[in-house]
């Protein structure tokens, strides 16, 4: 618990630093020409297909005159933009994520580094390459868990429950192998795992509860489809930086979890001296 609660408020304190502020914008910037583009090149047809869809659905048409007798006909409008924002949400996520991954992540760990353990051996058991396929591997797996668990949303209790568990697997998945990769070596990373499993992925799920409140912002209805192209930036910006502040926190946690587990394989390692009794030894033969 205690190096939980550390890692925590050091992680909220580096979030104030410029250079921590300044790497934010660097995934948003990528991510943010990403949506223009393919908001220019796909929002409207697929916006048209989504009417198209949902006026051949029986249910959506008594949903639909329901609206017109209670006088919130304009909500037909704004219903397909609104469904497919979110859709695409969980892609949004995933998306800022492990771009923060692969494109923070590397100076993330270099500023902790600096900072709190310039003496730590960097024993590189991670690679690029590695965590580009752990990334896109967990990726999926994510979004299946996410359809599958679909069902599950339309019960009050676990719909606060089952979401925030998918992206807390994911995020710790993604950011422990990132967090380690250049000072662990694989079996210190496997038996780092073993040890905090609980712990990594709660830091993992509270990340996840944080990283939902950008999704308040669509809750403002028909307003949010008006206010789309100044909302989803500003929603990129939170998601990706509420994944820098979870990336300070697996960081400092798992290279102080790291340094812990070094000190004590040096503590074993390091045989006990043997006392010599020197009452035997300094003793005069008897004639």
């Amino acid at each position: 618990m205690t190096l939980f609660l550390d890692s925590f408020w050091r992680a909220l304190a580096y979030c104030l630093q410029p250079r921590v502020i300044a790497l934010s914008f660097l995934p948003l910037l990528l991510l943010a020409a990403l949506s223009v583009g393919l908001f220019w090149l796909f929002w409207e047809p697929a916006v048209l297909g989504l009417q198209v869809w949902l006026s051949d659905w029986a249910l959506m048409e008594s949903l639909f005159r329901w609206l017109d007798s209670v006088g919130m006909a304009h909500l037909r409008n704004v219903l397909a933009p609104l469904l497919l924002i979110m859709l695409v949400l969980p892609l949004v996520i995933v998306l800022s994520l492990l771009t923060v991954a692969w494109l923070a992540m590397p100076a993330i760990v270099r500023l902790v580094t600096e900072r709190r353990f310039p003496k730590l051996a960097q024993r590189r058991g991670g690679t690029f390459v590695g965590s580009l396929l752990l990334g896109l591997g967990s990726a999926l797996l994510a979004l299946l868990a996410l359809v599958l668990t679909l069902p599950l949303w339309l019960i009050p209790p676990l719909v606060i429950v089952v979401p925030p568990l998918v992206w807390g697997w994911l995020t710790a998945r993604v950011m422990v192998y990132d967090a380690l990769a250049l000072h662990a070596t694989l079996e210190e990373r496997e038996e780092l795992m073993r040890r905090h499993r609980y712990w990594l992925l709660g830091i993992g799920v509270l990340s996840g509860y944080m990283g939902a409140a950008p999704g308040l912002i669509w809750a403002i209805g028909a307003m949010a489809v008006v206010l789309a192209p100044l909302l989803v930036p500003l929603a990129i910006w939170i998601y990706t930086f509420v994944f820098i502040f979870a990336a300070l926190w697996f960081t400092h946690y798992g290279l102080a979890a790291l340094t812990l587990l070094r000190g004590e394989a040096l503590t074993v390692s390091s045989p006990a001296p043997i006392l010599q009794d020197d009452s035997s030894s300094s003793s005069e033969p008897h004639a």
